[in-house]
């Protein structure tokens, strides 16, 4: 949504002084994939979730404007580790109390100036699960998982615009293909329509943009970062 949590304020504050809806870009609460993670989850058809694990990561090129920090806000936790960070959450129907992060030094400083190369990090759920989640511009990966009581559903690949598979102990996970964003602009639409909030509203923007700088002071000071 933004790149720090004042700038979150100063956007949900106008929308209300203009009296319009916000919502933001999180295409996936619209897709039917990572709907039925949601479901899976919610409706603990294979019990309580006792592991999740998500990663989200490509090889970046040199020069491009993710690794400029001024353009970016940050390296690929803003534009990657978002995805697994909500995956876990709308998976597990919680919010993370607690992070612990770490990023290895990075192995081109030509390439990498001023934002993490890569970086994993665990969100402490208030039942005690650890949701460890995994980002990178150096790897290539793309899944969310979670392994249960009685079984594991899963997404390979889990973020992209198309393309997606999934899997449980049952079985293929598979939905006709379908544009995500028309899905979200839908959603938006009918939300206006009848006047009703988005179901990803500037809150929700703002709470993540909250963690996200709590991961970033657990990556810099190696400490667990409590998040009231």
């Amino acid at each position: 949504m933004a790149v720090t949590v004042t700038d979150c304020d100063k956007m949900i504050a106008a929308s209300k002084k203009a009296g319009k809806m916000l919502s933001i870009g999180y295409r996936l609460h619209f897709d039917p994939y990572n709907l039925e993670m949601v479901r899976l989850g919610k409706e603990k058809v294979y019990g309580e979730i006792k592991k999740m694990t998500a990663a989200f990561s490509f090889v970046a090129q040199k020069g491009i404007w993710r690794l400029d920090k001024k353009m970016a806000g940050g390296g690929p936790l803003m534009d990657l580790g978002v995805y697994c960070m909500q995956g876990m959450m709308y998976t597990t129907g919680m919010e993370p109390v607690a992070i612990t992060a770490q990023s290895p030094p990075v192995t081109d400083t030509e390439k990498f100036i001023g934002v993490e190369e890569t970086l994993s990090f665990q969100m402490e759920m208030p039942n005690g699960l650890i949701a460890e989640c995994r980002t990178s511009y150096s790897e290539n990966a793309n899944f969310l998982r979670a392994e249960a009581e009685r079984g594991f559903f899963e997404l390979q690949p889990a973020y992209n615009y198309s393309g997606l598979r999934g899997k449980t102990t049952d079985g293929i996970i598979e939905y006709p293909r379908l544009s995500q964003q028309a899905k979200q602009m839908d959603g938006f639409a009918l939300s206006i329509k009848n006047n009703q909030p988005s179901i990803v509203p500037g809150e929700m923007g703002r709470r993540d943009v909250k963690i996200i700088e709590a991961i970033y002071e657990a990556m810099r000071t190696g400490k667990r970062v409590g998040i009231k």
